[in-house]
């Protein structure tokens, strides 16, 4: 018998829903970063064995929205517990659940666990949950997917719903923009990373080589300044970081371009978030 089936991962920001996914696939799928709402897009990462294939939905957190970006977020919130197999609820250990988030818990329909994440931190919280793990270690990881296929449905012959070696339904393009993304929001200022997204505008793959140009698009001035830093030094080291990963991803040499563009209110204007893919 092989078993296949959908698991949305949920939560609120910075819960370690990004973290978690990375753990089970084994692969860079998600952008991780300690600055809250950094996933915006639903991403799938795919694990197959030989007894089953699991995709899970990792999504954006659960927020009020404040803007068109935010409501797009919350759209695909949405639209990844519609049809899923079970529901995995992240709380991060370190901070209890309020009244608000354990009424939303308990209004999620279908099968669910609620997962304590961050345990390998110093002080959790003391709440109810299914099952406590640490992304960071791996501790009770393999318990969750043990708990996950007991709500996923069975078949009498392998049943692939993506082909068996892919791990993400993600392009390259996007994963390249993330990760250059990621290293923007380790190295600006809280105040910035909201109000930043990355666009592929070119890329060119040749056989030993791949082109790449890209813009980190912000909604003002002094932002671009931010990000573009002292001497191009900001600039340069998201650069050298995001190069590393496109040259692991690719297995080829890559050669990267970045600029900085100013676009005021980009996450007000629905045709800008529905170009960046949100």
């Amino acid at each position: 018998m092989f078993k296949a089936g959908y698991v949305a991962l949920v939560g609120r920001p910075n819960a370690g829903k990004s973290s978690l996914l990375n753990a089970i696939i084994g692969e860079k799928v998600a952008i991780v970063s300690s600055k809250p709402q950094t996933t915006r897009d639903n991403i799938l990462g795919i694990l197959t064995t030989e007894e089953y294939q699991l995709v899970f939905v990792d999504t954006p957190g659960v927020h009020h929205s404040k803007n068109l970006l935010d409501k797009a977020m919350m759209k695909n919130v949405r639209s990844a517990l519609a049809g899923v197999d079970c529901v995995v609820y992240l709380v991060d250990g370190s901070k209890a659940p309020d009244e608000e988030e354990l009424d939303y818990i308990n209004h999620i329909e279908g099968d669910k666990i609620v997962v304590k994440t961050k345990t390998d931190l110093p002080k959790l919280q003391e709440f109810d949950c299914d099952i406590a793990l640490s992304s960071k270690t791996g501790e009770n990881v393999d318990l969750l997917i043990s708990k996950i296929l007991e709500s996923i449905p069975e078949y009498e012959e392998q049943y692939y719903i993506y082909p068996p070696d892919y791990y993400t339904d993600k392009s390259v393009k996007f994963l390249i923009s993330e990760e250059i993304r990621e290293k923007a929001l380790h190295l600006l200022n809280q105040e910035v990373p909201h109000g930043i997204a990355v666009e592929i505008i070119r890329f060119y793959e040749g056989e030993n080589v791949v082109e790449i140009d890209a813009d980190i698009v912000c909604e003002q001035e002094r932002h671009k300044g931010m990000i573009i830093g002292k001497g191009g030094a900001t600039l340069k080291e998201i650069g050298m970081a995001a190069r590393k990963f496109a040259t692991q991803l690719l297995d080829k040499k890559v050669m990267l371009k970045l600029f900085v563009k100013v676009e005021k209110d980009w996450r007000n204007k629905p045709q800008k978030v529905k170009n960046l893919g949100y």
